[in-house]
């Protein structure tokens, strides 16, 4: 008998692409798995979702572990039950809300977050809402903290702004965490999320912990020990 291999979907968070998971990608490739990275738009909430729902109906086929990074952690546990073949969640330095709770609210839970201080706004021409961008001191040492200065600043360059919308708005209900399979990586040195937030939304949602010695972008970082974490939830799901 034939057993199939998850595909691997990715979905990556404010102020990034998909470029930080380069070294993971490599490596679980080298393990025999498809690694499909989601554009997401960060738009929106309900919308990011929605469409990371319609991507998994026409780009996937059999069973997938979904792979969420900070943002990118609410946007997949409000998308992963709208597809049956998604057998198991990642969540890397992620945000993993409950029903009503904002990304603002999550990153606040362990001391007052002034936005002022950390944000450049952009606002969106005949428009109310704003794209956010960090600014340089906060990327610096609050995103990129603890890799080399010539990745940090290639990431810099990639920046890519979330709406405030998006930092806003409230999850939706039936969060997937609930009833599927998680693991969580947690990176002590995160000073975008605190640490002691990340532990605690991973054990609301009775994931996996697993603990870095990283900052946010766990992935660049540590990706043999991240890698590990995916191929784990991937044979759980096979």
């Amino acid at each position: 008998m034939t057993i199939t291999q998850p595909t691997i979907v990715i979905v990556h968070g404010a102020w990034s692409d998909s470029s930080p998971f380069a070294a993971v990608d490599a490596l679980l490739a080298a393990g025999g798995y498809t690694v499909s990275h989601f554009a997401n738009p960060l738009r929106s909430l309900d919308n990011d979702t929605d469409y990371l729902a319609a991507f998994l109906q026409t780009r996937t086929t059999g069973p997938v572990v979904l792979v969420g990074h900070s943002y990118g952690g609410a946007v997949i546990g409000g998308a992963a039950l709208t597809h049956p073949d998604v057998k198991a969640l990642v969540y890397l330095n992620a945000f993993v809300p409950e029903e009503g709770e904002t990304i603002l609210d999550l990153a606040g839970h362990a001391g007052p977050v002034d936005p002022g201080a950390l944000f450049d706004t952009a606002p969106f021409p005949g428009d109310h809402n704003v794209d956010v961008y960090l600014k340089p001191g906060t990327f610096a040492g609050g995103f990129v903290n603890g890799l080399p200065e010539e990745l940090a600043a290639t990431f810099f360059a990639k920046q890519r702004p979330i709406t405030f919308q998006a930092l806003s708005e409230p999850a939706r209900p039936n969060q997937a965490w609930k009833s599927l399979p998680s693991w969580y990586v947690a990176g002590t040195e995160d000073h975008s999320i605190a640490f002691e937030t990340q532990t605690w939304m991973a054990e609301r949602a009775g994931s996996r912990l697993t603990v870095v010695n990283s900052g946010h972008l766990s992935m660049a970082a540590e990706p043999e020990i991240v890698a590990g974490v995916i191929g784990e939830a991937a044979s759980f799901s096979k």
